[in-house]
């Protein structure tokens, strides 16, 4: 599918190691890589397409842009995320429309997972 002006197209995080990156997203979400050199990983099944650059040695800096992921099951994914070992930020908490967590990736990047409340 062609690119769609005006959209989301890619996201880019900083890479800092690549073996656990691989091993955190494709455990935890399934996603699958590709590299391109030894400081590149390019990634899909994540309903988008991005990479983790190591390229230029840009480092992880907070806040930075939050990707949040959508879940069906907050618990599990908290689980999940827990199991693979990466730090939990901010534990679930309510907010208007659902509920979601904060953690932190290998290379330091701070995502979020949410699930839609329940009726």
């Amino acid at each position: 599918m062609a690119p769609i002006a005006n959209t989301i197209n890619y996201i880019e995080f900083p890479l800092t190691d690549p073996t656990a990156t691989k091993q955190f997203y494709g455990s935890v979400f399934g996603w699958e890589f590709q590299e391109w050199g030894p400081k590149y990983l390019s990634f899909t099944g994540a309903g988008i397409d991005g990479g983790f650059n190591g390229e230029d040695k840009t480092p992880v800096q907070k806040p930075g842009v939050l990707v949040i992921l959508f879940s069906d099951d907050l618990e599990a994914a908290l689980a999940a995320v827990k199991d693979a070992g990466a730090p939990i930020l901010r534990e679930i908490y309510s907010f208007p429309g659902g509920q979601r967590f904060h953690f932190a990736d290998p290379n330091g990047n701070e995502l979020a997972i949410w699930a839609e409340a329940t009726k």
